[in-house]
């Protein structure tokens, strides 16, 4: 794998802001350990913007660095799971042929947006809660309920604040390319 030096600080860049904003005193603490994160809107973002291997490594890093400064221990499982997240939602730009990148921001490429991010929460952190009741003998009820607090918290978190954020960043390259055409 040969990553640029533009790809390297782009994934730094979004596993620190993604890391960082994940720490419990951002978060809304929901259920036993678990925490709905506006932070996850960083990972999406990065995500949509930089494909699945950026968002796979943003997520995957970034939940690292919160587990490392939150002080309870690195979780792997629950890193994979973030990791798996941004590399679901970074399908988007491949599957609407980049219409972001070319300002277009259409009603079906929301719901894209909101599918994917769903899907990578259920993938992702399906399998950490998975992983949970095999490593460490959780009770499959708790994390189960862990596990669709996220999906559906985080999707909609992720759904509000990306709308927005994708609403901007799609006229913003509008605005961008009808000046280089000109």
């Amino acid at each position: 794998m040969n990553l640029s030096a533009k790809t390297v600080v782009i994934i730094a860049i979004g596993a620190a802001l993604y890391g960082i904003g994940g720490l419990p005193m951002f978060g809304i603490p929901v259920f036993a350990n678990t925490t709905l994160k506006p932070a996850m809107a960083i990972l999406a973002l990065f995500s949509v913007l930089f494909g699945p291997l950026v968002g796979f490594l943003v997520g995957f890093i970034g939940h690292w660095v919160t587990d490392l400064f939150a002080g309870w221990g690195i979780w792997l499982n629950w890193v994979l799971g973030s990791g798996i997240v941004g590399l679901v939602i970074g399908f988007y730009p491949i599957l609407t042929r980049n219409n972001l990148r070319n300002g277009i921001f259409t009603t079906r490429d929301y719901v894209l947006f909101v599918t994917l991010a769903f899907i990578g929460h259920v993938i992702g952190y399906g399998s950490s809660a998975f992983l949970d009741t095999i490593l460490y003998a959780e009770p499959f009820l708790k994390v189960f309920t862990q596990l669709t607090i996220i999906a559906a918290g985080n999707t909609l978190l992720i759904a509000a604040v990306g709308y927005k954020i994708l609403k901007k960043v799609a006229q913003r390259n509008a605005m961008n390319r009808n000046l280089t055409e000109a």
